[in-house]
């Protein structure tokens, strides 16, 4: 099974590009192979419509809050409000964003899935630090065009699947909370090419096996790029795999799944979810 973990950027260039890691799994076997960097968001939707099978786990989030779309006014259906906001410029989307926090409280200007609070991860709302709020708006729409099977959200075509990924919780499986990745030169430091390696060494051990199912071969070298990228889209990948392991459960998706929100692919969520947590 071809397996592509995509490391996402909402503005991709020659210095930061779109980065996909391709992946071969045979049966529990994940086997790390080339990697491929896209300066544009051409070749990102060249690859959504190359013929499958595959499945890509994405770095980006493919939903908004039930609780933003709802009190924004948008369609009320995950394929409603992509479509509404590709018709709007970038401007006019950073615009609603931003007109919609500035009378609402402190603490309830953006809010989160009930997927981004299971992992951790921050508002897709979110427009400055990490911009996830911008990878939705170039990332979604495509998807949407694409006609990508995205279970639980997009009934696409079911030889290529999409599936939201998030290598922040997988990485704090296996080394906490330290830094691993920076973009800023000067910001770069040893502990944290210490921690890629660790990492690395981590997801290469029988470790994996016993939390995703499945054992990895991959090149030493993906823990060398200091901005994380690399690794990224190798967590990515594992996630893919994982979902895809899990096919016959609705490829791993919670239950009950919002269908406006969408979810992240891990298998510690749902029963993180469950428990209320």
């Amino acid at each position: 099974m071809r397996i592509y973990g995509i490391d996402f950027t909402s503005r991709p260039s020659r210095c930061k590009p779109l980065t996909c890691l391709k992946c071969t799994l045979e049966d529990d076997h994940l086997i790390a192979d080339d990697l491929i960097e896209w300066p544009h968001f051409e070749d990102f939707e060249e690859a959504l419509n190359r013929p499958g099978l595959w499945i890509a786990g994405i770095d980006f989030p493919f939903g908004q809050a039930r609780k933003f779309i709802e009190t924004i006014g948008w369609p009320k259906t995950w394929q409603g409000y992509v479509d509404h906001v590709a018709a709007m410029t970038r401007a006019e989307y950073r615009q609603s964003l931003d007109d919609y926090r500035k009378d609402r409280a402190q603490g309830d200007k953006e809010h989160r899935r009930q997927t981004d609070i299971a992992a951790g991860s921050i508002s897709p709302q979110k427009l400055y630090g990490t911009p996830v709020g911008l990878m939705f708006y170039e990332g979604a729409p495509r998807l949407r065009k694409a006609n990508v099977n995205i279970p639980g959200l997009q009934g696409g075509d079911p030889s290529r699947i999409a599936i939201e990924a998030y290598p922040g919780v997988l990485a704090r499986r296996f080394i906490g909370r330290r830094s691993y990745k920076q973009d800023t030169k000067k910001k770069q430091t040893q502990d944290q090419r210490e921690a890629r390696k660790d990492l690395l060494t981590a997801l290469s051990s029988a470790q994996l096996k016993t939390t995703y199912g499945m054992r990895l071969t991959a090149l030493p070298t993906l823990a060398n790029d200091p901005t994380g990228d690399h690794l990224d889209a190798l967590l990515c990948a594992i996630q893919a795999a994982w979902a895809y392991r899990t096919k016959d459960n609705n490829y791993g998706a919670p239950n009950p799944l919002d269908p406006l929100e969408g979810w992240i692919a891990d298998p510690a969520l749902p029963h993180e979810r469950a428990s209320g947590t």
